[in-house]
């Protein structure tokens, strides 16, 4: 671990989280700090642990919906910013037996503070494969290995790296650790860090690229993708064609960031539930689902009765539904809102709720209580909100 170097924290007057996120809900904060630099973050940091105060880390907001009540503690914003290509020597997290580097890889460090898309744009005009399937994705590059975000095929485990995080060490100091992927029990939007496994606060984050030779981009591994593009599953194509294409059906969805009033959301509200392969034959067969791990390769049994037979992973197989399917299934369709309520259902998409103008976090909560209920009602099967719950329950 490296000792976290102190400076004093910016202080700005207090503000509304509505300001804040893009879900445009939240009540006013009693301290709110923006911290732009390294320093900034870590001596902030520092004064919320040593007064044991409630405190509220964010990013770009995207994931967050709030209460309308006072937050009665600190928010700390991460606004840090930079960029740079790791040399192989500075590679903390190298995978075990790649001597010397591929010659292709190209592994960034990048600020928590910085914009997701951004850097994604970047990626795609340098070359560099492995993230242009999630253009678009907003918030910032800090939140992604907590969210273990993924769309359109591909998924932040595949290239991340590790992170540095500012934790408290064994011995209760504040120290920056650097944390391998394989520590951050990255799983479907999941990971250590929100599952409060470990605490702290990500400061950067390592991604390990390909330098595409001919700027094509990886395999493309989505059918709505592939169909959009014009290709079969596993063609590559140019990686301008990819985000131009990502982008373009993320906005068909009201999934960016625009003056499009869809957007003025927190994503996809709920994940897609993962259940048992046995419960999922108990669902309607239209059901759009898939398997969580790869199909079982067939093995070939030799006759000879002293050979031990191979083990087999005993694991209850998984299947992921697909909540949009769920909720529509359920009555629940495209502009849908409760009596009176300013909250309502995407016109374009109905995993995402949205705010119509003037909306209260409650009234975003009662929304998500009752597409819950719905589904839960008529299929079972019990939707996980995604986004970060401040003050609210469902």
């Amino acid at each position: 671990m490296t000792p976290a170097p102190m400076t004093p924290a910016p202080m700005t007057a207090a503000r509304r989280l509505a300001d804040a996120t893009t879900m445009r809900v939240g009540g006013d904060v009693d301290r709110w700090i923006e911290a732009t630099t390294r320093d900034e973050v870590v001596s902030a940091y520092a004064e919320l642990l040593e007064r044991d105060e409630e405190h509220l880390l964010l990013g770009g907001g995207s994931n967050t919906v709030a209460s309308d009540e006072r937050y009665e503690g600190t928010v700390l914003r991460v606004a840090t910013r930079g960029i740079r290509t790791l040399p192989a020597a500075e590679r903390p997290h190298r995978p075990p037996g790649e001597e010397p580097p591929l010659d292709d890889a190209v592994v960034l460090r990048v600020e928590a503070g910085e914009s997701w898309d951004a850097l994604v744009a970047l990626a795609v005009a340098e070359g560099l494969t492995g993230i242009e399937a999630l253009s678009g994705v907003p918030g910032s590059v800090g939140a992604a290995p907590i969210q273990n975000i993924g769309a359109y095929g591909q998924e932040l485990s595949a290239t991340l790296q590790g992170i540095e995080l500012l934790c408290l060490d064994e011995h209760g100091e504040l120290a920056v650790r650097e944390v391998p992927a394989s520590e951050l029990r990255l799983g479907y939007r999941d990971s250590a860090i929100k599952q409060g496994v470990l605490r702290g606060v990500v400061l950067s984050v390592d991604l390990r690229l390909r330098r595409s030779p001919d700027g094509r981009s990886q395999p493309i591994a989505y059918q709505q993708l592939a169909t959009a593009l014009d290709v079969e599953l596993g063609t590559r194509v140019p990686l301008e064609d990819v985000r131009s294409s990502v982008l373009a059906l993320r906005d068909s969805k009201g999934m960016v960031l625009s003056d499009d009033p869809d957007s003025v959301s927190a994503g996809s509200f709920f994940t897609n539930p993962i259940v048992s392969a046995r419960f999922a034959a108990t669902l309607p067969k239209e059901l759009p689902r898939w398997s969580t791990a790869p199909e079982p390769r067939a093995t070939v049994l030799p006759l000879d009765a002293d050979t031990a037979l191979p083990s087999f992973d005993r694991r209850v197989p998984r299947v992921k539904l697909s909540a949009a399917w769920l909720i529509e299934q359920a009555g629940i369709g495209r502009g849908f809102s409760l009596p009176g309520s300013r909250a309502a259902v995407s016109t374009k998409h109905t995993l995402a709720l949205t705010n119509r103008g003037g909306a209260t976090g409650e009234e975003i909560a009662e929304l998500a209580r009752f597409v819950q209920a719905r589904v839960e009602n008529q299929f079972g099967v019990h939707l996980v909100p995604e986004p970060v719950l401040v003050g609210l329950s469902l």
